[in-house]
């Protein structure tokens, strides 16, 4: 097979949302001497591409999204690795830290946006669920953050995601570093209300508020 064919292969199994085949052509891309990062971007972003513009037209689905989040995170699950072995690194469009907000276990969400947001080229360190304050503070800080992302699927929870930026505030960190919120109760004017400078419904809105909010072009 050739580069071009499989490139057009490794693209298809992400818009069909196929982790295992995802997976087995990164593989074979790498066993045919190709560059896991030519790999990345010639293979398998376009298929990310692919899939945001069919769910932006109303072609494509959540569940076509959420199958779709999963190949590439298998793709890169074995990309990445081979990545850092070489030396070699992607470009950052940016760090972001993502959490689910303080008393809220949910992430099905925000994994998504975290593959999403990795695939588009941001640095993505995950925090997890349940995340305090503190937490995002402390990484925020350590990895040098542009953006925070805080999650919340219970109205309950919501209040963390005020509780984020105010520890943000109190930290100092609040001038450089961009706040992002999502999940099903969350709305425009919450975020508004509590001083975020970015909201989505989705994650592909996600990433193209991330390149808003630091000023990068969009393809």
């Amino acid at each position: 097979m050739s580069a071009e064919d499989l490139f057009r292969v490794m693209s298809q199994s992400i818009v069909e949302g196929e982790p295992e085949e995802a997976e087995r052509l990164a593989r074979e891309a790498l066993a045919q001497g190709i560059e896991p990062l030519e790999a990345i971007n010639q293979g398998f972003v376009p298929g990310v591409t692919e899939v945001g513009r069919g769910f932006g037209c109303g072609e494509m689905f959540l569940p076509d999204l959420v199958r779709a989040g999963a190949a590439m995170k298998a793709a890169l699950k074995v990309l990445e690795p081979e990545l850092v072995r070489r030396g070699m690194t992607r470009e950052s469009l940016g760090t972001v830290v993502i959490g689910t907000a303080k008393g809220d276990i949910h992430e099905i969400g925000k994994n998504l946006i975290g593959t999403m947001l990795a695939a588009s080229g941001f640095q993505v360190h995950d925090l997890g669920v349940d995340v305090s304050p503190a937490a995002f503070v402390a990484q925020a800080r350590e990895v040098n953050a542009d953006i925070v992302g805080v999650s919340a699927l219970l109205t309950t929870t919501m209040l963390g995601q005020r509780e984020v930026i105010r520890a943000l505030e109190q930290a100092g960190l609040r001038p450089h570093v961009k706040v992002l919120v999502g999940g099903a109760p969350v709305t425009r004017d919450w975020a508004e209300e509590i001083g975020a400078d970015g909201y989505s419904e989705d994650a592909l809105g996600a990433v193209r508020v991330a390149k808003q909010l630091l000023k990068i072009a969009q393809v």
